[in-house]
């Protein structure tokens, strides 16, 4: 293209207001804006040094930690989550066995109250023939409605105790301690189990290698009934439950397996492995507390057995000791609402007008006589 034509374009162009356009201050509809105004500011620079952490950490192992999932903490949930950690990360223990040692040093802590439990078990059932004397006469003294009778025996009864050193409260330390504790492993390891983490899908033994998910041949469920049913015949934690104020609880207890069976099969075999763990430890606390030398060593009491005939309660068997029991709380039932009644009419009586027993009235009687003249 020559010097001729490109003159003469130009010349086209600035009569068409195309140079217009190009210009540096471009024109909208009859208004010019200059280009400086029309480009936006740029985005500011984020703060790279804000950023601490990545979103997730891993632990020495390479597996990501507990705190960075959403696990941990310092609830109990979280502090036995951060025990388990520790035994598979730093120990490099496997989570089966993080979980068996988690379970032993939990039993080994709670030990002393299964020890204490013991001797005061014991030193109740060599005095129950005692105990069952002032038992019967607190009854006996409640149905026919004497409560001063029955105040009294209660209180030989708290004295007798005090005197031996008992408290049935005792008793129920070791279920009462190893509840919370269960319940917490639960949850933990359910937590766990559903985050997930990925490591426990490899973290089992045999044919319970994915821990995440419920043991397709139930034969952990089954270990798991079969183990609590074996505590509870041998005794739970040692102890006996053939005694007869432990009837009652011994044919509850029994009953828990089978009650279980269908929930356990849901279970996630994390869960199961613990349940096992703590089963068999139960055992073996059992076969370990009835070993003679052991019980001298902790200065646990001889178990005396009773013979029925020197016991005053006889044992009567599971439904009669319950229609007995049922017996007895209706009597004490219509004895409180029979001394209910007669305080709600004494007090009416008290507080009411006179009531007007006689045909006459003797006093005006005796001052007419004494009026007459002799």
């Amino acid at each position: 293209m020559n010097a001729k034509h490109l003159k003469k374009r130009r010349k086209k162009m600035k009569r068409s207001g195309a140079i217009r356009y190009a210009s540096t201050t471009p024109t909208t509809v009859g208004k010019t804006i200059p280009i400086s105004d029309s480009i936006p500011e740029p985005p500011p620079v984020p703060d790279l040094s804000a950023i601490t952490e990545p979103v997730q950490s891993l632990a020495a192992n390479g597996e990501p930690t507990f705190a960075s999932i959403g696990l941990g903490g310092w609830s109990p949930v979280g502090l036995i989550q951060n025990a388990l950690e520790y035994l598979h990360v730093t120990l490099d223990v496997p989570w089966w066995g993080a979980i068996l040692i988690g379970t032993i040093c939990v039993r080994v802590v709670l030990f002393p109250l299964v020890i204490m439990s013991q001797r005061n078990a014991a030193v109740m059932n060599n005095n129950l023939p005692e105990i069952q004397t002032l038992q019967v006469k607190m009854t006996h003294a409640r149905q026919t409605g004497n409560q001063l009778e029955a105040a009294r025996y209660g209180q030989e009864m708290v004295l007798f105790m005090k005197e031996k050193g008992l408290n049935p409260i005792k008793n129920m330390l070791p279920p009462l301690a190893q509840a919370p504790i269960f319940i917490s492993f639960f949850i933990s390891l359910r937590q766990m189990a559903n985050c997930p983490v990925e490591s426990l899908s490899t973290g089992g033994l045999y044919w319970f290698a994915d821990l995440t998910v419920p043991d397709q041949f139930f034969i952990l469920p089954i270990i798991t009934s079969a183990t609590l049913w074996a505590t509870i015949e041998l005794g739970v934690d040692g102890g006996r439950l053939d005694a007869q104020n432990m009837k009652l609880m011994k044919y509850v207890l029994r009953a828990l397996p089978v009650v279980m069976f269908p929930f356990t099969i849901n279970f996630p075999g994390v869960i199961l492995v613990y349940w096992c763990s703590s089963n068999f430890i139960s055992l073996m606390q059992v076969g370990f507390l009835k070993i003679p030398a052991v019980r001298d060593f902790f200065k646990i009491a001889p178990m005396l057995t009773h013979s029925k005939e020197n016991l005053p309660i006889k044992p009567k068997g599971f439904i009669k000791d319950a229609k007995e029991s049922w017996s007895n709380m209706k009597i004490t039932k219509e004895l409180e609402d029979r001394q209910r009644i007669d305080e709600m009419i004494f007090t009416k009586a008290g507080k009411g007008p006179i009531q007007k027993t006689y045909k006459y009235d003797p006093t005006k009687v005796m001052s007419s006589v004494q009026a007459k003249p002799k």
